[in-house]
């Protein structure tokens, strides 16, 4: 499963959702971690942009997974606020592996700029990825997994030198957590178009996209009132590989669908 988790916004449906799928594996973007708060919520306060944070979401969801092994993987410590008083508070992605499933490999790294320690910076901001190596006994075969944040860019989602670089480092880092045997699994929250250089790059490294090769209108809920439905993808190194894959739009747990895929 691959899904921006809104900061935990939707946090009522969102832990009974996980709890209760209990992915193999879970990508996990827009991730809170405030160690130093032992508050559930804090406030994200940029210029007008305001927004509740679940402020230990990480915790939540390993609550929500306890059979799971977590990494977290931080972009950026800015501050979230309690009232007026500051709280330090780190942002980023994580992802969760099953224990019963060997990670044999992983390799986490920046695919825009680096980590920001002193506040969260300007638009467009620092981004992960990580990559995870698992042994499938079953199959017998190895499968890697890497997920990013794509960079926002306040003039929206079009095609950007920046978007371009991003799109090589997203693929370097799967390259390295990769061996050219395995199944390889690309996903996130890319904040691009279909249609984009991101995409049609990542197509000519071999991957095809579950999104839009297989007709899906949106992967957005109803939570998002803006233009421009897309902004998550999963691609497949194989796609004969492909058992099942889904954009789930019900129950709607963040602004972002749940992608699913069963291999």
């Amino acid at each position: 499963m691959c899904l921006n988790g809104w900061g935990g916004t939707l946090h009522d449906a969102l832990l009974p959702y996980l709890a209760q799928t209990a992915p193999d594996v879970l990508c996990l973007q827009e991730v809170v971690h405030s160690p130093a708060s032992d508050q559930d919520w804090l406030t994200y306060r940029d210029g007008d942009h305001v927004l509740p944070q679940r402020a230990n979401f990480f915790r939540d969801v390993c609550a929500a997974l306890p059979d799971h092994v977590a990494t977290f993987c931080p972009a950026a410590q800015g501050v979230l606020w309690d009232g007026d008083r500051a709280v330090p508070s780190q942002w980023g992605l994580a992802t969760f592996v099953h224990r019963a499933l060997p990670v044999v490999g992983q390799v986490q790294g920046f695919v825009h700029k680096g980590y920001a320690a002193d506040g969260y910076g300007d638009h467009p901001r620092s981004r992960s990825a990580h990559g995870v190596r698992i042994y499938d006994h079953a199959a017998q075969r190895a499968v890697s997994v890497t997920h990013l944040h794509g960079l926002r860019d306040l003039a929206g989602k079009m095609d950007t030198p920046a978007r371009a670089a991003q799109a090589q480092r997203l693929w370097a880092i799967s390259d390295a957590v990769s061996e050219p045997a395995d199944l390889r699994v690309v996903c996130g929250d890319f904040n691009v178009e279909p249609g984009s250089e991101t995409l049609r790059f990542l197509g000519q490294m071999g991957l095809t996209d579950l999104v839009t090769s297989r007709g899906f209108a949106s992967t957005r809920t109803s939570h998002y009132a803006k233009a421009g439905q897309f902004a998550d993808y999963m691609l497949i190194s194989d796609a004969a590989a492909v058992a099942g894959f889904d954009v789930v739009t019900d129950p709607e747990v963040s602004d972002h669908c749940p992608l699913v895929l069963t291999i």
